[in-house]
């Protein structure tokens, strides 16, 4: 699997949130047992990119503008995502969030 890493005050790409996430789409649509390790690679891989507020916020309208593009998601799996990856990710995923917040 490709990391695309960002030093700390680097602004966080869209692309790099999407590719994190690619490996969970089979899960999130499937609601599958548990997410692949390649999945929560992913996860791992967009906290590590969002050291700051403002990086999580970015990376927060990101995942809301894909799981808007994506129906097939279910909601409350994509939202139990980080805790089943085992992540404390303070970035909800979701389609109908505030990322202001």
């Amino acid at each position: 699997m490709v990391y695309f890493m960002v030093r700390p005050g680097e602004a966080v790409q869209c692309g790099q949130v999407a590719a994190s996430l690619a490996p969970c789409r089979p899960y999130l649509e499937a609601a599958g047992q548990n997410p692949s390790t390649a999945c929560c690679d992913g996860v791992r891989n967009i906290k590590a990119i969002t050291p700051t507020t403002a990086d999580r916020q970015e990376a927060c309208e990101c995942v809301k503008s894909a799981a808007a593009k994506h129906p097939d998601i279910n909601q409350d799996v994509a939202s139990s995502l980080p805790g089943k990856c085992g992540v404390p990710l303070n970035i909800p995923i979701s389609k109908n969030t505030n990322c202001a917040k």
